[in-house]
């Protein structure tokens, strides 16, 4: 592990620097002794043991080297370590500065009282790692964590935070250090490659995912785009050729910091400028494949080192020249140190001499540590038990495979949990091979606009159909739960994604209905008018006189005045034409009928008043009729007024009988009384048809009471028939309903009562004369 020799570079260069500071710790040199774990837990026991005895034999409870005895003790670089190391270096009190990634575990007071964390906490990591999958719309990611304490609240937290964005994991697995059964890492492998997920997020640190790492240099995760963290090094424990299948991968790792002065550190830093440094040696030989003119060695497969070599040509994949997170807690843990042991010099002890003799005062380093601030050197007062600092920001980084086992980490972005900004460039992002461009990892497609989401029951949110919306409703976003209703005046487009604004509409002249039934009314008022004219000139004839003149007339006028009222219903409404139309149809379809049935009386006494003598002769005068109409009408009129008075009609906007219009109509307002209207006028018509009914068969030249039963008798019909499709259509379709039934009564009016007198009249003269008309009633 080539790149953690910036670690040791790292002490070498803050403590060169804090011993040419004269202000801190003057009179006072700082040393160093590394020992080298190998990353092993036993070795790192072994060496806190021989640190503790000194130079030679490693005896427990006893040192050969007290005069030159260490005060605190950096390491390890993960919690697996610095556990290990804590367990013996905490029996004897002694400060102990880890600069891993900080564990929940090792901040047990109880159990580790000594160990002080450098590292950041990672208590945002979940918010980073969320804000990344709403960025490419990953709504449907796997989880690999570390089965501990550390693993377990982080899907705990990203799960919560998830849930609330509206995401989901599509599978959890969680890494033990050691697997049960031999076929459980194929188990495991199984369920990841088998997940419909093509987004998988790994936490975890490097040591509980040893066994993981070593999967996946084996077995290749085919189709599976992995986002992880920076504390686990997946290249730790992998072969240099599956690097490759890492390629692509997202990094989150904490804002690399700058040491000032470190690379002019690194421009001095030389095998030769520096012999006795060993490790120093190891790693020139190695990253440069030489050997150093110093070692006297036989091999002859390499060559010298070049004594023009520096740091500056060392590939990336030997050492990252930034500033990584461990190396950054390592300088600011010496300071931290440093300025401690200035504090405690300055009020405990007077000379270091007497701090190594007291081990009472050396225990107290800890209290210093947690109790300086490490940049200022100020004692706070108001100390701690240990960091708090939590990552601000994460630097997204996309590791690159490239040829000749050359790899590299790019910074393509960064994020700020707590504010909820991410900024990254999708260009320069190099996807895995299985991508040919940004991945999708979704349960379910999108619904698009029109359509709504319909969960699947027992299935997550993010598992769910495209349902589309239901007449009159919308979506117009991707992904809508529910479908939202156009405004009043605006109806859903064709694909149900928008609204649309409404059309005012109302039956005009122009449109074939419209027309067709103004063409209608206008000819039948005009052929009434013609037969008014008739009988107007023919009125001294016979078949005129006998079928009582003057109520011909009225009833003719009133006819007129029906279809002519019928356009009344046609074009834009307005609040004086709604009270008109219906008042005026109301009161002229009255005298109308007012005259049909003074004729059917008129009739029906005539033949009862033939006796000499007859008391029923006066009721047979003209004005009887007349004033029998008047009253019709005034009773009519009465009730017109009570309408009026009450809840008259009004000018209404009917935005739902049409959906793509707005219908202009007019409200009957009470419907109680608009029936009851209609109701007085088929009253009259009743009346007429059963008196015509009776009369029906009187002698055929005095009688007209058969042509006044056809006449009520289609009367009638129409507007029983009016009234259950008036209730059930609407808009447009209704006005045309009421001047066709106008139109169709008043024509049926027309029609069988004039229709036979017309024809006497104009085709058949000859039977238009009183001998006629004496011959047939003798008979």
């Amino acid at each position: 592990m080539l790149k953690h020799y910036q670690h040791f570079l790292t002490v070498q260069f803050a403590v060169d620097e804090i011993n040419k500071d004269p202000y801190l710790l003057p009179n006072v040199t700082l040393g160093y002794q590394f020992l080298n774990n190998f990353h092993q837990s036993q070795m790192a026991v072994e060496n806190s043991l021989m640190w503790l005895s000194g130079k030679g034999p490693t005896i427990p409870n006893y040192s050969c080297d007290r005069q030159h005895k260490s005060m605190v003790v950096i390491g390890g670089m993960s919690s697996t370590l610095s556990m290990a190391m804590a367990t013996l270096l905490g029996l004897y009190k002694v400060p102990q500065l880890t600069y891993g990634l900080f564990d929940l575990l090792l901040s047990d007071e109880v159990q580790y009282p000594f160990v002080y964390q450098l590292g950041s906490r990672e208590s945002t990591l979940h918010l980073a790692a969320v804000q990344l999958m709403l960025h490419f719309g990953w709504t449907w990611v796997g989880l690999v964590i570390s089965d501990d304490l550390t693993g377990e609240q982080f899907f705990r937290l990203l799960k919560e935070e998830m849930a609330s964005n509206g995401l989901c994991l599509a599978f959890t697995e969680g890494v033990p250090k050691n697997f049960k059964h031999e076929d459980d890492d194929i188990k495991l492998l199984s369920r990841i490659l088998g997940s419909s997920s093509n987004v998988i997020f790994i936490y975890g640190n490097t040591d509980s995912l040893n066994l993981f790492s070593e999967l996946l240099a084996f077995f290749v995760l085919y189709g599976k785009m992995l986002v992880i963290s920076s504390s686990w090094d997946y290249s730790a424990d992998s072969i240099n050729e599956m690097m490759i299948n890492f390629h692509g991968t997202l990094i989150f790792s904490q804002s690399k910091r700058e040491i000032p002065g470190f690379t002019d550190f690194l421009r001095s830093v030389h095998p030769c400028a520096n012999p006795e440094d060993i490790f120093l040696k190891s790693f020139w030989e190695v990253v440069f494949s030489c050997i150093l003119s110093e070692r006297r060695t036989l091999d002859m497969l390499f060559s010298q080192c070049d004594e023009s070599l520096s740091f500056a040509e060392v590939p990336p994949i030997f050492f990252d020249k930034s500033i990584m997170e461990k190396s950054s807690n390592i300088y600011n843990g010496i300071h931290l140190l440093a300025h401690a042991l200035h504090q405690i010099l300055q009020t405990e002890a007077k000379d270091l001499s007497e701090l190594v003799a007291n081990p009472l005062l050396s225990w107290k380093l800890l209290h210093f540590l947690k109790c300086v601030n490490p940049v200022s050197g100020i004692k706070d007062e108001l100390c701690g038990d240990g960091p708090s600092t939590t990552a601000e920001t994460y630097d997204i980084l996309n590791f690159r495979s490239l040829p000749g086992k050359i790899w590299s980490e790019v910074k393509v972005g960064e994020v700020n949990p707590q504010e909820k900004v991410l900024s990254i460039n999708e260009e320069n992002i190099d996807w895995p091979e299985d991508f040919p461009q940004i991945p999708t990892s979704t349960c379910s497609e999108a619904c698009g606009p029109g359509f709504r989401k319909q969960l699947r029951e027992g299935q997550p949110i993010c598992c769910f159909d495209c349902t589309l919306c239901p007449d009159g409703k919308i979506s117009n976003k991707t992904d809508t739960v529910q479908c939202m209703q156009c405004p009043e005046d605006q109806y859903p487009s064709k694909e149900k994604d928008r609204c649309l604004p409404k059309t005012m509409t109302y039956l005009t002249y122009e449109e074939t209905l419209g027309m067709f039934l103004a063409f209608a009314a206008l000819c039948f008022s005009i052929l009434t008018t013609f037969v008014l004219g008739v009988f107007v000139m023919y009125r001294d004839t016979p078949i005129v006189k006998a079928n009582n003149r003057s109520l011909s007339y009225i009833l003719l006028t009133s006819l007129i005045l029906c279809f002519l009222s019928s356009l009344l219903f046609l074009g834009r409404p307005t609040p004086a034409i709604c009270i008109l139309r219906q008042t005026t149809f109301a009161i002229v379809f009255t005298v109308s009928i007012g005259s049909i049935l003074a004729k059917t009386i008129t009739v029906v006494l005539a033949f009862r008043a033939t006796k000499p003598g007859s008391q029923l002769r006066r009721w047979l005068r003209p004005a009887v009729s007349h004033s029998l109409i008047f009253i019709c009408t005034l009773i009519q009129m009465c009730l017109c007024g009570i309408w009026l008075g009450t809840d008259p009609p009004f000018l209404e906007m009917d935005t739902h009988s049409e959906a793509s219009f707005i219908v202009i109509q007019c409200n009957e307002g009470s419907l109680v009384t608009f029936y009851c209207v209609l109701g007085y006028m088929g009253f009259l018509a009743l009346v007429s048809f059963t008196l015509a009914f009776l009369a029906r068969n009187l002698p055929d030249t005095f009688n007209e009471a058969k042509y006044l039963t056809f006449s009520m008798l289609v009367f009638c019909s129409v507007w029983i028939s009016f009234l259950p499709t008036y209730q059930s259509t609407k808009g447009k379709a209704m006005v045309a309903m009421e001047i066709f039934s106008i139109v169709v009564s008043s024509a049926g009016i027309l029609i069988c009562i004039f229709a036979p007198k017309c024809y006497v009249i104009l085709l058949r003269a000859d039977r238009n004369t009183l001998e006629i008309l004496k011959n047939k009633s003798n008979h």
